[in-house]
């Protein structure tokens, strides 16, 4: 088989010589990072997959006997997959939900206030516990956009956290404050939802 003129030995031989230079490119580039350190990670955006993805990291790290702490300061009430999936790994894995809902749910802003700082400091307990290796802060953008916890609070402790603990805070509206500090921030975009179209959230999908 030919094409434009090669033979497939040609061209075998072209993607074999094609693929040696990326890998050495890689290794060279790989070789400069030599850093380890605990890393604050911001999910954001408007688009689906924040807490998602911040579950899947959480799946992840208890794959690799590493111990998780997951403070939900939204979707406390509802009953999801990943933790039905995760309460069997009680000595790896630890939630805590904020309690009743949130403000579309109970109207109370008081009691939201009060359940987002009760939820804040069970949080700080967490990052400063050396069993923990990670702690994900489940919507917790939506609070700080709602100015429900101090700003100036939620960043020195962020900034100060133990040097070799992953921090990942989820949330649409991200305060620029927070992407500044971060290490790694990744903005969901939303470019199609079934929801526009209809379609009710969904088991193993939503939740």
């Amino acid at each position: 088989m030919k094409t434009d003129g090669m033979t497939e030995e040609e061209i075998n031989r072209r993607h074999a010589e094609k693929m040696a230079k990326k890998k050495a490119a890689r290794d060279k580039m790989l070789a400069d990072k030599t850093i380890e350190k605990g890393l604050l990670i911001v999910h954001t955006g408007k688009g689906k997959g924040k807490t998602t993805a911040a579950m899947g990291l959480a799946a992840r790290a208890v794959g690799n006997g590493k111990k998780v702490c997951i403070v939900q300061f939204v979707k406390g009430v509802w009953n999801t997959g990943e933790r039905e999936v995760l309460k069997h790994f009680p000595d790896l894995c630890v939630m805590k939900a904020m309690g009743e809902g949130f403000t579309w749910d109970t109207q109370d802003r008081a009691r939201d206030i009060a359940a987002a700082q009760a939820a804040w400091d069970f949080a700080k307990e967490a990052m400063a516990d050396p069993s923990f290796d990670m702690v994900i802060l489940d919507e917790m953008n939506i609070v700080l956009r709602y100015d429900y916890l101090d700003l100036e609070d939620v960043m020195a402790t962020l900034t100060g956290k133990r040097e070799m603990l992953h921090v990942v805070v989820t949330g649409r509206n991200a305060k620029e404050e927070l992407i500044e500090a971060a290490d790694l921030v990744t903005e969901m975009t939303q470019v199609k939802h079934p929801f526009r179209a209809g379609v009710k959230a969904q088991i193993g999908i939503e939740f």
